[in-house]
């Protein structure tokens, strides 16, 4: 068993959520959407992250506008939906459960450190 492997699926997981947390705040460019994971701990690059925009877009749980940049090309914003924001909600929901059963697990004493 590879713990590498096990907390790379783990990551993949909740990075979707991650990212809709942070587009539920506010629109971002990709650039600001990965500074942000970034601040977090979580080191992800772009080739990951547009084609996981590029799903939630077409499950329309995200959308884009295009905006003018002083900085060079006009660059692109995604926006939750108010699909999306339904979904977040959900996830919200099935993260504190999971939590919640974590915890328990982790709270409760095992054979070995019952009590003496």
């Amino acid at each position: 068993m590879n713990a590498v492997n096990i907390k790379s699926q783990m990551r993949k997981g909740y990075l979707e959520y991650c990212i809709l947390l942070i587009l539920r705040k506010k629109p971002a460019y990709v650039s600001d959407i990965i500074s942000e994971l970034k601040d977090a701990k979580m080191i992800v690059v772009e080739g990951t992250l547009y084609p996981l925009l590029t799903r939630l877009k077409n499950s329309e749980l995200l959308d884009y506008r295009w905006e003018e940049s002083s900085q060079g090309p006009p660059r692109k914003y995604y926006e939750m939906t108010k699909k999306g924001l339904a979904f977040l909600d959900e996830l919200e929901i099935a993260w504190s459960e999971i939590n919640q059963v974590v915890l328990k697990i982790k709270a409760t004493p095992g054979p070995s450190e019952g009590a003496a």
